[in-house]
């Protein structure tokens, strides 16, 4: 196939190209390479890719309408796998305008290259925080998802909702995968495993917010990346069963679908530091701070669903996951 992976050269698109790239398929790699945070390591991912024989790379942001529009115009995209946005929930409190141009805008601009392209599959990244407050675990797609804590999940609610449209309106196959805490190597600067292994490695004390009374649904990248790859492989399809006079917000009458991507094992934020620390051979200085604005307590994801739609399940330990993040770390960094 030819696939279109917007945010090839962020941490979850790095990977996901290169898992196409090693099975045969084409892939033209979309990125604007921002500096959000440190783009040398973009770049430094983007040049895993760039030696690949069906890897191309254009550089563009997705809110450029008539540069998407050319784009789609031109390549003919078999499938799309759409993980470009901007990312990060305490930014958004800051910047929520970048949120908007990139997330809303942007994802229309998906859309309709999709549309008019006809595309076969569109895949794209959701978001856990689209639970906002909810408080039953765990977080399944039967629930309510109607009151989000920040403009980012906002905006990954509202990709889901234009989705369906295009689904009802053009019969668009379109499937949104809500990521939970995805972790592993090339990960990003601004996530805890990324924060936390450099402070510790710099002597540093590390923050650890709600007082340490936090649990994340960490998923290891490579599972991630499975169940993006199984999921573009089946295309949504419109459910026989829907009813809507009791309508299932994971489901619909047309192809649309929604799922949970998780390690369906929720951590508590002491372990996951207790980890880190036996990766890397000594403790941390802890700095205990109060939950932060836009942030949740706890995230968990029940990922049936999934495992019905493609037989994914998870494979990686949050110990070995660590372990092998810490790994890539030393490596990269030469520390």
């Amino acid at each position: 196939m030819k696939v279109l992976v917007t945010g090839a050269a962020g941490f979850i698109g790095m990977h996901a190209s290169e898992r196409l790239l090693a099975r045969g398929d084409e892939v033209v790699g979309l990125d604007n390479l921002n500096d959000y945070y440190d783009p040398t390591l973009k770049e430094a991912r983007l040049a895993r890719l760039t030696p690949h024989a069906g890897f191309r790379f254009v550089k563009m942001d997705v809110a450029d309408r008539a540069g998407m529009e050319r784009l789609f115009a031109e390549e003919k995209f078999d499938r799309v796998i759409h993980l470009a946005a901007q990312a990060g929930v305490r930014y958004s409190l800051q910047n929520p305008h970048a949120y908007i141009d990139s997330n809303v805008v942007g994802f229309m601009n998906i859309l309709e290259g999709c549309r008019h392209a006809q595309v076969e599959h569109l895949v794209y990244a959701s978001s856990s925080s689209v639970y906002g407050g909810n408080t039953k675990m765990p977080f399944s797609e039967r629930d309510s998802v109607d009151h989000p804590v920040s403009i980012y999940a906002a905006t990954k609610k509202a990709n889901e909702l234009m989705a369906h449209t295009y689904s009802h309106l053009y019969g668009l196959p379109t499937t949104g995968l809500r990521f939970f805490t995805v972790y592993g190597p090339w990960g990003r600067p601004d996530m805890a495993l990324f924060l936390f292994t450099k402070a510790i490695l710099e002597g540093r004390p590390i923050d650890v917010f709600n007082h340490g009374k936090m649990k994340r649904d960490f998923t290891f990248v490579d599972d991630i990346v499975e169940g993006v790859i199984r999921t573009l492989d089946r295309t949504a399809a419109a459910d026989a069963a829907f009813d809507a006079d009791n309508p299932d917000p994971g489901r619909s009458n047309v192809p649309f679908r929604v799922f949970n991507i998780g390690n369906h094992d929720p951590v508590e934020l002491m372990a996951f530091v207790a980890a880190i620390e036996e990766a890397l051979g000594t403790s941390a200085q802890k700095n205990f701070m109060p939950l932060q604005d836009g942030d949740v307590p706890a995230t968990y994801a029940d990922t049936e669903a999934l495992n019905a739609w493609t037989g994914f399940a998870p494979a990686t330990s949050v110990k070995d996951g660590v372990a092998r993040f810490v790994a890539w770390y030393r490596n990269y960094y030469r520390v």
